[in-house]
């Protein structure tokens, strides 16, 4: 494995599982889902995720990426476009600014630049469909977009999942 890898992948894409299986022995996951007790659906596909992990992985659930970015050891982080979802709303930048959720992403590109140790990072690839009809949906495709791009360039490989088949990119 090389030290920083980027998976991209749309919705259902197996981005999530062929992360996972570029990672060995111990590590630590960083899941970055928000849990919500009362969305069954949410939580089952939390639940799915857990299963399939090994038991010799730890779970580390955070929003703070630049820290969990700090850890030693091997850690995989699933996904960035959750994480970016939290930032957005934690932000205001749904309805406001977009500055401090960009410089958000900023400190994240910058941890994974600086990282060392082994790292696989998992996020949508959202800028292969139609242009969104809403601000929100724009908002979130394009400041995704944009995270993806950033994180490209600071990562060693950059792989592509479509209907589950791995496409290197860099």
């Amino acid at each position: 494995m090389t030290s920083r890898t980027l998976v991209l992948g749309g919705a259902r894409s197996g981005k999530s599982a062929h992360a996972e299986g570029l990672v060995t022995g111990a590590v630590t996951y960083v899941a970055t889902g928000r849990r919500d007790p009362s969305d069954t659906d949410w939580q089952a596909r939390i639940a799915a995720h857990v299963a399939r992990r090994p038991p010799e992985w730890s779970t580390l659930e955070t929003s703070d990426l630049p820290a969990a970015l700090a850890v030693p050891g091997t850690v995989l982080v699933d996904d960035l476009a959750t994480w970016l979802t939290g930032v957005l709303d934690d932000t205001g930048a749904w309805e406001g600014p977009v500055d401090l959720a960009r410089s958000r992403c900023d400190a994240v590109i910058d941890a994974v630049s600086r990282r060392v140790d082994p790292l696989v990072l998992v996020s949508a690839e959202v800028g292969l469909g139609v242009v969104p009809a809403t601000r929100s949906g724009r908002l979130f495709r394009d400041e995704l977009g944009s995270l993806n791009a950033g994180l490209a360039q600071v990562c060693d490989e950059v792989l592509l999942l479509v209907a589950g088949l791995p496409i290197r990119l860099k």
